[in-house]
């Protein structure tokens, strides 16, 4: 499987590792009112489904163990793959990318990853092992932005967009103190941007106000403060567009509305669909809230069977919905797109139903 993956990215053109230094911009993600656009196009351009407007949304999926490894050698074992009783890192982004086409066929637009991973679990009550993207000083892993540089190519090529976020609670403590987040945030923006990627949307922080962040300034009283800061670096007249997400349910407070290029909702815990409609009312009611585009990043809930679902009220809503899809207890290898060791392709029936309904909600029907 491995061997077969990587001859999948080779034939895609995708050098196994690059630096920085981008030559060709293929896909520009841009924002205009509430809508998103690639390229100078809205996405899903003419599209209806259900009588609700598709065009300009970004259908997407929480993939952040794209470029996941765990520096340390206790808890690594963890996540050995069935068939070789290790744990690979480069195996992982191998078979991401190779999976990563027929995403894109289904009509997925875009993926979350992130620079410090999320639970390997789903969930976890602790977080013994390093996903850690970044030294403790702040300055990235060389290692992990190889793998991005991958995952960032691909995407480019492809047309898709990548939600790349910095922090995750719990890892956060990886870094020792306020000055090695701002620094982490410096670096981690002026890489992007050297790389000369468009391609990209940030989420500073995966859940700002979880209890398990450590660093105040991760906190949504003081996160804007990073929004901001990445919205300051320019390079060639370019600069980053930047959010943050919140915790399940929550809607964000009017200095993150404020700041923010675009507001990343979480429905995880939001159990009647319903209540997804309220989420997006609500936001647009926060003080400072202008046109501009409403983007759920993560989501467990499926249903995708029933006559309602969260991915659908979101999107009579004309909001983006992103599902988040980890392996229950005792479930086989092949479920899951967060729990490691993952298998990146879209072969059990969870995953086929997600990939199933995509298609239908963003094919729909065109404009008459």
């Amino acid at each position: 499987m491995f061997r077969f993956c990587i001859l999948m990215v080779l034939l895609m053109g995708i050098p196994p590792l690059s630096g920085v230094e981008a030559t060709t911009t293929r896909t520009i993600v841009e924002i205009v009112g509430a809508d998103f656009h690639l390229n100078g196009r809205p996405t899903y351009e003419g599209r209806h489904w259900q009588g609700h407007r598709v065009e300009g949304l970004l259908g997407n999926l929480r993939m952040v163990q794209a470029v996941f490894d765990d520096l340390n050698p206790e808890t690594a074992v963890r996540w050995a793959y069935p068939d070789t009783k290790t744990w690979d890192p480069e195996r992982n982004v191998a078979e991401f990318i190779a999976a990563m086409p027929s995403w894109r066929e289904h009509g997925l637009l875009a993926i979350t990853v992130n620079l410090q991973g999320g639970s390997p679990e789903g969930y976890s009550a602790a977080q013994p092992w390093n996903s850690s993207g970044f030294h403790e000083d702040g300055t990235l892993r060389p290692a992990f932005t190889r793998r991005l540089t991958r995952v960032l190519e691909a995407a480019d090529r492809l047309g898709m967009v990548v939600i790349l976020g910095y922090f995750y609670f719990g890892q956060d403590q990886r870094l020792r103190d306020e000055e090695a987040v701002l620094r982490a945030t410096d670096e981690a923006t002026q890489w992007i941007l050297a790389g000369g990627w468009r391609n990209v949307l940030i989420e500073i922080a995966n859940e700002t106000g979880h209890p398990d962040y450590d660093r105040a300034i991760l906190q949504p009283e003081r996160i804007s403060e990073l929004i901001k800061r990445v919205q300051g670096h320019q390079r060639d007249g370019h600069r980053l567009k930047a959010g943050t997400s919140g915790c399940g349910g929550v809607v964000p407070r009017e200095s993150i509305v404020q700041a923010s290029d675009f507001i990343l909702l979480h429905g995880n815990g939001v159990h009647n669909p319903e209540d997804i409609g309220h989420m997006v009312q609500r936001t647009r009611l926060v003080p400072g809230y202008r046109p501009m585009p409403i983007l759920f990043n993560e989501d467990d809930h499926e249903g995708f069977d029933q006559p309602q679902h969260n991915f659908g009220v979101a999107t009579a809503h004309h909001a983006s919905w992103g599902w988040f899809d980890y392996r229950r207890k005792g479930e086989p290898h092949r479920e899951g797109y967060q729990s490691l060791p993952i298998d990146w392709r879209s072969e059990s029936a969870r995953k086929r139903a997600f990939f199933a309904e995509l298609r239908e909600i963003t094919e729909g029907s065109p404009t008459p």
